[in-house]
């Protein structure tokens, strides 16, 4: 688990209702004092933000990522010489992402909104200016910008997601993330629309 928001955490519970909660659910010990579990008790593997462990074949790194939640991690899982990494509710891009995703594979990036939807949208301005915040969410032009500026040369799979539903459209972000990988061959570019299944990838 990432961070405990409710897009995030709400569909525990009836994965959970269904599933043996013999199953551990990994999170930080920040995170875990603010997810109400209700009467699912599930097992909880705790860690410390920044630290490594593994899940039976996935070597997992977690890192610090600027979210207005209690501890937001992002991930990096390993398997048998393939790298994914997991980036989404960052509200700027702190130069030690970089770092975090180097020698990916496969990356799913953040591109939340657009600004100029965003500012005519519907939503009051105290959470426009929480999702524009240095603890919000990705616009369309920051990921553009890291993904033509600052990707690794070596991910060959790019998923653009957790999309607004009201501050966005998938074609917006699908024709800037071909622009900003203009020129890049190998890097195939995905879209991840909210409410549809997303493509199965296999390395």
């Amino acid at each position: 688990m990432t961070h405990e928001h409710s897009d995030h955490t709400g569909g525990l519970t009836a994965i959970l209702r269904g599933a043996d909660r013999s199953i551990p659910i990994y999170l930080t010990k920040g995170t875990a004092r603010f997810v109400d579990w209700g009467e699912c008790a599930p097992v909880i593997e705790t860690f410390q933000a920044g630290c490594c462990f593994t899940i039976g074949d996935f070597d997992i790194a977690s890192f610090t990522i600027p979210h207005d939640a209690a501890d937001p991690v992002g991930y990096t899982l390993t398997s048998q010489g393939v790298k994914i990494a997991i980036a989404t509710d960052l509200g700027y891009i702190p130069g030690s992402l970089g770092v975090h995703l180097r020698g990916v594979d496969m990356l799913l990036l953040e591109s939340n909104h657009d600004l100029e939807m965003l500012r005519v949208g519907p939503y009051p301005w105290s959470v426009k200016q929480r999702v524009m915040s240095r603890r919000g969410h990705l616009s369309n032009e920051v990921a553009a910008d890291f993904i033509e500026n600052h990707l690794d040369t070596g991910v060959s799979t790019l998923v653009l997601g957790h999309i607004s539903e009201h501050n966005n459209h998938p074609e917006l972000v699908r024709n800037m993330g071909l622009k900003a990988l203009s020129g890049r061959l190998f890097t195939k570019l995905f879209v991840a629309q909210p409410g549809v299944p997303s493509e199965v990838f296999s390395y």
